[in-house]
């Protein structure tokens, strides 16, 4: 069965292509059209479609248009009601759902060939729970948590043998995804994108307001739960995007992400009796990408195992769709599912832009080496991600143990410097260093720095004294984890820093040219495109 899974309605527009049983490829439409999060967040958007990330996906497969078995449109209009009768202030919310409805038409138009009567609508909060409950080999009780879909903020069940049971959703207006998207816009930022960085801020405060949070922000005993409505201002003056961060507004984020992480944990308890003690958590969502949050529930909940979908976020339900039509689990092997090139074209670009470079005996050694002299390394290798993560295919990397190193990556990404940078270490030498969720492959949990190795790795280490490691395996990503041994070897330190290949508002570079105008215009010591080294000192000299 060949279905294609979109995601436009919301934010993040995606395609995904499952055949038979195995997911050909998966890519996000700002990768291709250049648009961070594909397009803004808003109703009159929601005619957008992921136009050139479908037609890659058929391109890679050798499919046409009405090759299709199914579309898999990852909102259902029929489920919408008005938006005033769900307690939201949305009033354009109406073209939102009329886009919807009329998403077969406009598919057919951007994908010529396709029977409109090809498209199904599969609930979004049914696609989040499929991108990550039909993910997994074993059967799974699964949670989601996002700031809207239809009608509800929240789905609990489980998938056994395939079908996915619903033990309870939350009706809106009670968002805990919608919360967390008006905090991240009373602090200045950007809603429906920026929410990490209130992650990232939340651990400069204090949760002083923590009491009222409690009081305001509740789990209810059937599952469910209830978010009162919050006077922002009287707790901290709103922020605008240039303005001055003030400790009122830490301490804010603080207490807003210590009450999520108690109420995810009710939640998730709740969720583990009404399935009956199956030892597997699935999450989705993009309260699932809270990886703080994440963390806690795989440490303090009654799961065993807590796997969390990669592209969490509104994208995944391209996936999530496109595996929810034939309802059969498709275990996710990698999150690398978009573009790459082979050697012989990442050549020809490298000529066409005239940059001299050279075809080392081991990039991973080059790259080392440079890492080891505390230089900046540009690394862009196979297919690129799918999701926010870079996890090593489109990466910056950087030396961790020089102190200096958070203050060099954010200036060199043109953004905040109370953001944290990330660590990739291979896989055996996990334990050694951080204390927490093993294997975490995807960078969606954190981790706990052990005492005698904060001092050693300044860089990744978060000022609570916590990173967001990626453990990299030598069967999946053995490139990388060649790399780090390498570094290890040279340096002493099995860590390397890992950032996604950008620059603050962009996102991450796919294509070859691409890669080399951020190598060009950032003061990079090295391209590792491929199996090629690009070094700055050669390819700028005056």
């Amino acid at each position: 069965m060949r279905v294609l899974g979109i995601n436009a309605v919301f934010h993040d527009p995606a395609a995904a292509l499952v055949v038979d049983g195995r997911v050909v490829a998966a890519a996000e439409e700002e990768r291709f059209s250049r648009r961070k999060h594909g397009k803004r967040p808003v109703p009159f958007a929601a005619w957008e479609l992921p136009e050139l990330a479908a037609t890659w996906c058929l391109e890679e497969a050798g499919l046409r248009p009405d090759d299709l078995d199914a579309v898999a449109y990852s909102f259902d209009p029929g489920l919408s009601r008005d938006a005033a009768s769900l307690g939201l202030n949305d009033p354009w919310d109406h073209l939102r759902v009329d886009y919807a409805r009329r998403a077969p038409q406009f598919l057919a138009a951007a994908l010529p060939g396709l029977d409109p009567e090809q498209v199904r609508f599969v609930p979004h909060h049914v696609a989040h729970a499929a991108s990550a409950g039909l993910s997994v080999p074993e059967d799974s009780a699964t949670l989601v948590l996002d700031g809207r879909g239809e009608v509800a903020s929240h789905l609990a069940g489980a998938f056994r043998g395939g079908e996915l049971e619903v033990f309870r959703s939350q009706e809106l207006p009670h968002s805990l995804g919608l919360l967390y998207e008006d905090l991240t816009r009373h602090l200045g930022f950007m809603h429906s994108s920026d929410e990490y960085k209130v992650m990232a801020l939340a651990s400069y405060g204090r949760p002083r307001f923590l009491n009222l949070f409690r009081e305001l922000v509740r789990a209810t005993d059937d599952g469910g739960f209830t978010v009162e409505r919050i006077d922002w201002d009287a707790l901290a003056k709103a922020r605008a995007a240039d303005g001055e961060m003030t400790e009122a507004h830490a301490d804010l984020a603080s207490s807003v992400q210590t009450r999520l992480e108690e109420v995810l944990l009710d939640l998730v308890r709740w969720t583990y009796e009404a399935s009956g003690g199956l030892t597997t958590l699935t999450m989705a969502g993009g309260t699932a990408l809270n990886c703080v949050a994440n963390g806690r529930i795989a440490a303090e909940g009654p799961f065993e195992r807590v796997w969390v979908q990669p592209a969490a976020g509104d994208s995944g339900t391209a996936l999530g769709a496109a595996l929810a039509v034939p309802g059969k689990n498709v275990p996710f092997g990698s999150a690398a599912l978009g573009r790459g090139w082979t050697d012989e074209e990442l050549e020809a670009e490298l000529r066409r832009a005239d940059l001299p470079f050279t075809r080392p005996a081991s990039i991973a050694a080059e790259a080392a080496r440079v890492l080891a002299g505390n230089g900046i390394v540009a690394w862009y290798q196979g297919r690129s991600e799918y999701g926010p993560r870079a996890l090593g295919h489109r990466s910056l990397l950087a030396h961790p143990g020089d102190p200096d190193t958070q203050t060099r990556m954010n200036n060199v990404k043109g953004r905040e410097q109370f953001r944290p940078i990330a660590p990739m270490v291979r896989a055996e030498r996990f334990g050694d260093i951080f204390e927490g969720v093993y294997p975490s492959p995807y960078m969606l949990f954190v981790h706990r720095v052990k005492p005698e190795w904060k001092d050693r790795i300044p860089a990744v280490t978060h000022v609570d004294g916590t990173a967001r490691v990626q453990t990299v395996h030598t069967g999946t990503e053995p490139l990388v984890a060649e790399m780090l041994a390498e570094f290890e070897r040279l340096s002493g330190l099995p860590v390397v820093v890992n950032t996604s290949l950008n620059t603050a508002g962009r996102p991450m570079v796919d294509t070859p040219r691409e890669a080399m105008e951020l190598f060009g215009s950032a003061p990079v010591d090295l391209l590792a495109i491929g199996p090629f080294a690009v070094h700055r000192a050669k390819a700028f000299t005056a």
